[in-house]
C-alpha cells in the first residue's frame, strides 16, 4: 500500500467513529502506529505528510512520527518546518510543538537558534510554536526535567508580545516551569512586571500561590 493510500485509510477510520473523542481516536492512531513500526522512516513521514496535506487530523500525523523511533530521530529543522507548514490554530500549533519540535529540541536534534528564529517570526503561530516547544523541556509527563535557562530565554523574547495566542502560551509555559523552579519564575515576573500582560501575571501568580491557574 502506498503512503497516501494508508493516510486515506487512517483518516477514514478516524472520521467513521461515532464520536470525535480523544480516547477512541487515539486508539485508532495507536493501531496504525503498531502497523507502521516495521516500516522505514521515510514511509512513515510520507504517510504523515499526506495526512497533513489533507488538512485533517494533523495531531494524529504528528503522533505517528513521534511514536516511530526511526521517523522521529530522522527529524531536523528542515523536516520540522516542512511538517509545520500551515499551522494556523492553537490546536495545530500545540500538537506540533508538544509532539515534535519540543521533544526534538529537548534531546538535541534541533538547536536553540531554530526556536529563537521561530520566536522572531512575523507569523503569530510560529511565535507560539517557539513558546510551546519549551513545554517539552518542563512537563514531567513528557519527560521534561526542567530547563530554566532555555525556557526563560524564549519567554524573554516574547515578553512584550500581547497577541492573545502568545499571551496564553506565555502563561502556560511559565506555569509549567514554576513546578520546577518557582523562584526563577517569581524573579521573571518581577523583572518584567511593567511589560507582561495582566493575564500572564494573574494566572502565573495564582499558580505559584495556590497551585491553580484560576482558584
Amino acid at each position: 500500500m502506498k503512503p497516501n493510500e494508508l493516510a486515506t485509510d487512517i483518516i477514514a477510520e478516524l472520521e467513521s467513529l461515532p464520536e470525535m473523542r480523544t480516547a477512541p481516536m487515539r486508539r485508532v492512531r495507536k493501531k496504525y502506529s503498531k502497523r507502521l513500526m516495521s516500516e522505514p522512516a521515510g514511509f512513515v513521514l510520507e504517510v504523515a505528510r499526506s495526512m497533513i496535506n489533507s488538512s485533517r487530523h494533523r495531531w494524529a500525523a504528528y503522533e505517528l512520527i513521534h511514536d516511530h523511533p526511526h521517523a522521529f530521530r530522522s527529524l531536523d529543522r528542515e523536516k520540522l518546518e516542512d511538517l509545520g507548514r500551515g499551522i494556523n490554530s492553537w490546536s495545530t500549533v500545540d500538537s506540533f510543538s508538544r509532539t515534535l519540535s519540543g521533544p526534538a529540541w529537548r534531546v538535541g536534534m534541533i538547536c536553540t537558534d531554530t526556536i529563537r528564529d521561530w520566536a522572531h517570526s512575523s507569523d503569530r503561530w510560529w511565535r507560539r510554536a517557539a513558546l510551546v516547544s519549551t513545554v517539552a523541556l518542563n512537563i514531567r509527563s513528557r519527560g521534561g526535567e526542567g530547563d530554566v535557562d532555555r525556557t526563560l530565554a524564549i519567554c524573554q523574547m516574547l515578553v512584550d508580545d500581547h497577541d492573545d495566542m502568545i499571551v496564553k502560551a506565555l502563561s502556560w509555559v511559565l506555569r509549567e516551569l514554576s513546578v520546577h523552579d518557582p523562584v526563577a519564575v517569581r524573579k521573571f515576573l518581577s523583572r518584567n512586571e511593567h511589560i507582561l500582560a495582566a493575564r500572564v501575571k494573574r494566572e502565573v501568580r495564582n499558580k505559584l500561590e495556590t497551585g491553580l491557574k484560576n482558584p
